[in-house]
């Protein structure tokens, strides 16, 4: 089989090097791809969002089944292009997507079906938002309703922070028109962890647990990023709380679609908030998660091309799917400045001498330029190992990370501490 990745971050480096692992694979291509990439596949120089281009370069490779990376060309309707020309894709089409580009749209739907979330209500005006949050809210959380690459979302404790949250979402309009509308929810307490799914619709298979570290340093402060490490599995999240999710989260999702005339194929993700009564669902996202893919898919035993087509095809039920129980970590390596502002073309070095069988380095933003590889990007690379326990697989992981540098790189040190507290 000849396999188009679509995206050039993380997540589709460690997308294309479990693809390419499958025994039906002939040639794996990805578009745009990086250096990484490079090294295991044919990177093409199309953007993810030029969905016309990536059709015709599928149809004129001849390519048998398509897998989306990021968010931004499913929400733009890339599944519904391939399909009307009868190309094999993977992913949810424009109508599901939504779960994702809406924030408003997701909320709602987890309202009408039961799912347990965070109280909410919606803004079109900026000025209503802060007349209501000055009344009635000391801490929320305040959400641009459409895609902001993981950092429309700003956490307030105090009234100060979500009126400034409101002005940089809709005033300054920061993530154009994303934040037409906004969301503005209770302030959930707990500890986050994300469950990733295969769903082609009818079947939902969930995937082993991992957790994300939005904010961009230590302790959890600063700025939300897309993510600055993960950790699989997450053992907050125990055999009851997956119950739970199973039937109070899942469960209304799959008789959701049904009940709205949805059809989804692809994953569905599910961030969620562990709280003293129960897990509570933040968001959905509608692709595999970045950095969480990595240490997922260093676990992940079975084919995942197997796993893919049978999504594709509506035959999910028939797959079996196997899991090492061996942890695995993902420390990202950033470029200083990011989430903001931060340079690129930053000569990378010790990526040669950083060879392991538990470790994989996955490029997010690099490119070759002059022969080396350099910076392209505000998440960098994605240190990735594995052990028999979490704590060793962290300490190999930060080990690592000491043998690779680039100027003003900067990378969070308590990447799965929260676990390890909980464990020792």
């Amino acid at each position: 089989m000849k396999v188009l990745v679509v995206g050039g971050g993380g997540r589709e480096h460690a997308l294309v090097w479990k693809i390419s692992q499958s025994s039906g694979v002939d040639r794996v291509y990805c578009a745009p791809g990086n250096a990484g990439i490079e090294e295991i596949a044919h990177c093409v120089p199309i953007k993810a969002v030029d969905i016309k281009g990536l059709l015709n370069f599928a149809k004129d490779k001849q390519i048998d089944i398509t897998v989306v990376g990021p968010e931004a060309p499913l929400a733009a309707g890339i599944v519904d292009s391939f399909e009307k020309e009868g190309m094999a894709i993977f992913g949810p089409n424009r109508e599901a997507a939504r779960f994702e580009s809406s924030k408003i749209f997701a909320k709602e739907f987890m309202d009408k079906y039961g799912i347990p979330t965070a109280g909410f209500n919606i803004f079109d005006d900026p000025q209503l938002a802060k007349d209501y949050i000055l009344k009635h809210l000391d801490q929320c959380v305040v959400k641009a309703d459409g895609l902001a690459a993981g950092k429309g979302v700003f956490v307030a404790k105090s009234k100060e922070e979500a009126l400034d949250a409101v002005d940089k979402i809709m005033v300054q309009r920061s993530f154009g028109s994303s934040g037409d509308k906004i969301v503005v929810e209770e302030l959930l307490e707990g500890e986050e962890v994300s469950i990733l799914a295969f769903v082609d619709g009818r079947t939902l298979i969930p995937m082993v647990s991992s957790q994300d570290h939005k904010a961009a340093f230590d302790g959890d402060t600063g700025p939300n990023t897309g993510g600055m490490g993960a950790y699989s599995p997450a053992p907050v999240y125990t055999e009851a709380i997956h119950e739970q999710v199973m039937d109070e989260v899942f469960k209304p999702f799959i008789e959701g679609l049904h009940g709205e005339k949805i059809i989804y194929k692809g994953i569905i993700y599910a961030g969620l908030m562990i709280t003293g009564a129960g897990p509570m669902l933040l968001e959905f996202n509608v692709r595999f998660g970045d950095p969480e893919t990595q240490p997922i898919l260093f676990r992940l035993e079975s084919d995942i091309l197997e796993i893919i087509t049978s999504v594709v095809e509506g035959r999910l039920h028939e797959a079996d799917i196997q899991w090492s129980s061996d942890p695995s970590v993902c420390v990202v390596l950033a470029s200083g400045g990011y989430p903001g502002e931060y340079e690129t073309g930053k000569v990378i070095t010790g990526l040669k001498e950083c060879r392991d069988k538990d470790l994989m380095i996955f490029h997010g933003g690099t490119k070759k330029e002059n022969g080396e590889i350099v910076t392209a990007g505000g998440r960098v690379l994605g240190i990735t190992t594995r052990a028999a326990d979490l704590g060793d697989a962290v300490a190999k992981a930060y080990r690592w990370t000491e043998k690779i540098n680039f100027d003003k790189l900067y990378f969070r040190r308590d990447i799965g501490y929260k676990a390890l507290k909980g464990i020792t």
